[in-house]
């Protein structure tokens, strides 16, 4: 017997890979659902993703759900709760991507920020390609520290961490055709 992270399902994508399932892909979704539906801060958003994922973690007989599943479960919770008109706007989309911002200054060395572009270019290409609608980008300060070879933190410091953020806003915004897409820097 496996035992999975939560006692919940690994989430198959359409490729066939699998992956952890997280709690905050599924209240994104919901939250959205809501939002599209005409409930700006809906207050039973926590309480429907909770639902879900209780039904998942005890009910839910498969070590691996796909997003069709998902969507299912979900749409029948809110059938339940009387709030069945939020149900066809719930898609939740590719669950996040996270990304390392460390580990590419890393791989590009110390003082190599062009190379450091070139990768982080092609890492959110790639995620872009996958589908995914939110990112979540961590490491920033370090990653200045370790382009810039410093210790602590100077103006230097502070044009790079903006010229970062500012790429990837180009990256992420340069995408026709897609919906909307979140992207966390930190």
């Amino acid at each position: 017997m496996i035992a999975l992270t939560d006692g919940l399902p690994l989430i198959q994508l359409g490729d066939g890979r699998a992956i952890v399932f997280e709690r905050d892909w599924l209240l994104r979704g919901v939250v959205q659902a809501a939002s599209k539906a005409g409930y700006q801060k809906w207050w039973l958003a926590e309480h429907v993703t909770e639902s879900v994922l209780g039904y998942l973690g005890l009910q839910f007989e498969k070590n691996v759900i796909t997003i069709a599943e998902v969507v299912k479960a979900v749409q029948s919770v809110l059938q339940v709760i009387g709030y069945a008109e939020i149900g066809p706007h719930f898609d939740p989309g590719m669950p996040g991507a996270r990304l390392s911002l460390v580990e590419l200054a890393r791989e590009a060395g110390t003082g190599y920020e062009l190379l450091f572009f070139q990768h982080l270019g092609g890492k959110l290409r790639t995620l872009l390609g996958s589908g995914a609608t939110f990112f979540e980008l961590t490491g920033l300060t370090p990653c200045v520290r370790h382009l810039r070879s410093r210790k602590g933190w100077s103006r230097e410091c502070d044009a790079l961490r903006a010229e970062i953020v500012h790429f990837v806003r180009n990256q992420t915004s340069a995408t026709p055709g897609r919906g909307e897409i979140t992207v966390r820097v930190c």
